[in-house]
């Protein structure tokens, strides 16, 4: 573990965060995804459990990749390098499939991940579907999503409908409206946190990320994704994706437009505030 330093927090910049989640093992092994290391019994978000993850495990030359990003965050917080990392060959795997590593952060080029997910969204023919539990888009991503319902793309949204942050949900909930009027089917997640951040596109794409679909992963946190290109592994992520459907409340617009004035007003108010969520 890197030691405390007090004196680097005080000046240092205190919106930005290392938000990805890497593990490699002898550097032919990695695993990515939403899953964060913590007890179960951890007191402030254990009224919110079962929190739900998926993450992917990779072999083969990808592995590399996350390597590099774990050395060149090492190297952002400690000035030590570890590049003799990178001299580890991680194999080739015959029977692969295509894929490839996108880290993001405010240190690089920051409208990768969301020109990725915008791409994404761009390109679905059939059936969109996406699992986030902090939904607090930029207009750029909102409106990628509300155009691939009006096209007639099958587009489902899934959020938790608890969730360990109070503001995010009700600045989630400023989105409905819209997300409903273009054809967007909403639903909210009642076993727990759903903390996957997941697509899948056409059963033909996949993606698992660390990061969440709001400004703050876009443009602030250092983030980490999977794009996978491979109808199998789509077809698996998507099966679990459907399971969480099972387990969800479909939200109605006729029936969320009947909210009373004052849970409007908040949930507008708080959505003025998204940016800085």
């Amino acid at each position: 573990a890197l030691p405390a330093n007090l004196l680097r927090v005080a000046f240092s910049r205190v919106d930005l965060r290392n938000h990805r989640k890497i593990t490699i093992i002898d550097g032919k092994i990695a695993y990515t995804g939403s899953h964060n290391i913590a007890c179960e019994d951890f007191a402030p978000k254990k009224k919110y459990s079962p929190w739900h993850d998926i993450s992917v495990r990779v072999q083969g030359p990808i592995v590399r990749d996350l390597q590099m990003i774990f050395v060149e965050d090492w190297y952002l917080d400690t000035d030590e390098s570890l590049e003799e990392l990178l001299d580890i060959s991680p194999g080739v795997i015959e029977d692969g499939v295509s894929a490839q590593i996108m880290g993001s952060g405010p240190n690089a080029y920051n409208e990768a991940m969301r020109q990725l997910k915008h791409a994404a969204f761009h390109t679905a023919r059939e059936e969109l579907l996406i699992t986030t539990p902090y939904f607090v888009p930029d207009e750029a991503t909102a409106t990628a999503i509300c155009s691939a319902a009006r096209r007639g793309v099958e587009t489902t949204l899934i959020v938790p409908a608890r969730n360990d942050s109070r503001l995010v949900a009700i600045a989630s909930r400023s989105y409905y409206d819209m997300l409903l009027e273009a054809g967007v089917r909403v639903h909210e997640y009642q076993d727990g946190l759903l903390h996957a951040k997941t697509t899948t596109i056409d059963r033909e794409f996949a993606l698992v990320s660390t990061a969440n679909l709001d400004r703050r992963s876009f443009e602030l946190n250092f983030e980490v994704s999977v794009a996978i290109y491979d109808s199998d592994c789509a077809s698996q992520l998507r099966y679990l994706q459907r399971s969480y459907l099972s387990r969800s409340k479909p939200v109605r617009l006729k029936a969320w437009r009947q909210r009373g004035l004052p849970r409007r007003l908040w949930q507008n108010a708080i959505g003025i505030l998204s940016p800085l969520l």
